[in-house]
């Protein structure tokens, strides 16, 4: 089959060696004229047969924005784009619109699979209209892995994208988890090989992973991880899964919890812990660092005798006025 390919960065450009491995004519255009097969798009859209197909695998919003526009007035109806970025479903909806106002088709596929996609092949989520996915069925059967998983039309368009923006918000969680419980393992005197805490948990655990084995691969680079700043940036989509979640008034504690764990780590001096610090040094509590915050009646508190008060406990410590324990969860099954 004969695709275009617009933006061959990581990606893109792994994509277009494993499709002509499978036997797959590609033309790519990407603005660094080092990887690119053509000049412009207009190059790109003249070298491909109709009925055309053109993959976009360009940055989320403005980009994609700009060449689905550019290729809406270079295409004839029957053709198809496809966006494989990290669009919104949202976005997909406007640009099947626009495109199918002039016979163009449109199809929205979320792709996972990173820098190993070349060799181990794609998770594919696909979204949009049967006649156009069926066409394409050779294209996302080469993409895919070997095997009968790793492809789903997953209903009309913008299910592909919005599929794998929960894919990527069950990915924040995921990390967050293993980050816990490495610095957990971190802290403590009685294990002193974390790295290799790690490692066993590679086979025959419930908790293995594919993520598992790169955090294993990173320990091994760094065990401690002593070249690392603590700081991680968000792609954008754990954002849009938490909005996602208000809307359908779905409860997502821990995918939520991982996005703000990634905005709190790129504050070096967070605002709310100093309000926490001086609340904590109103009520009596110990010495605040870096300051010193008058008030709060010393020694025995300035919330009473029983310290912090109920708003300042921890989940673990009492939860009631009564002052009755709270009760243990009973453990799990696993």
């Amino acid at each position: 089959m004969q695709l275009g390919l617009v933006g061959l960065g990581k990606m893109g450009g792994n994509m277009r060696e494993r499709l002509r491995n499978a036997g797959h004519t590609v033309v790519g255009y990407d603005r660094n004229p080092d990887v690119s097969d053509v000049a412009s798009l207009v190059d790109l859209v003249d070298r491909l047969e109709a009925p055309r197909t053109v993959w976009v695998m360009v940055p989320a919003g403005a980009a994609t924005h700009g060449v689905v526009q550019q290729l809406a007035t270079l295409l004839k109806p029957g053709d198809t784009v496809v966006d494989g970025g990290n669009s919104r479903w949202t976005d997909d909806e406007k640009h099947a619109k626009q495109l199918g106002a002039r016979g163009i088709g449109f199809v929205d596929a979320g792709v996972s699979g990173g820098v190993w996609g070349l060799k181990n092949g794609y998770a594919l989520m696909v979204g949009g209209e049967k006649e156009c996915v069926d066409r394409l069925k050779p294209v996302f059967d080469a993409l895919k892995p070997e095997g009968p998983y790793g492809y789903v039309h997953a209903g009309r368009v913008g299910a592909g994208h919005f599929a794998k923006m929960v894919h990527n918000g069950i990915e924040y969680a995921m990390m967050q988890a293993y980050a816990e419980g490495w610095e957990l393992l971190e802290k403590v005197d009685s294990v002193d090989n974390v790295r290799e805490v790690f490692r066993s948990w590679q086979e025959g655990t419930v908790i293995r992973s594919w993520l598992l084995d790169l955090a294993v691969d990173a320990l091994d680079d760094d065990e401690h991880l002593q070249k690392l700043r603590g700081y991680a940036e968000d792609s954008g989509e754990g954002r849009w899964t938490v909005e996602a979640a208000i809307d359908n008034a779905v409860p997502l504690p821990a995918i939520t919890a991982s996005l703000f764990a990634r905005f709190a780590s790129r504050q070096e001096d967070s605002p709310q812990m100093k309000m926490v610090a001086a609340l904590r040094n109103q009520l009596g509590g110990p010495a605040v660092e870096g300051a010193s915050l008058g008030g709060g009646g010393g020694g025995g508190g300035g919330a009473g005798d029983d310290g912090p008060g109920p708003l300042l406990m921890s989940a673990g410590a009492r939860c009631s006025y009564n002052h009755e324990p709270t009760r243990a969860p009973a453990p799990e099954g696993t």
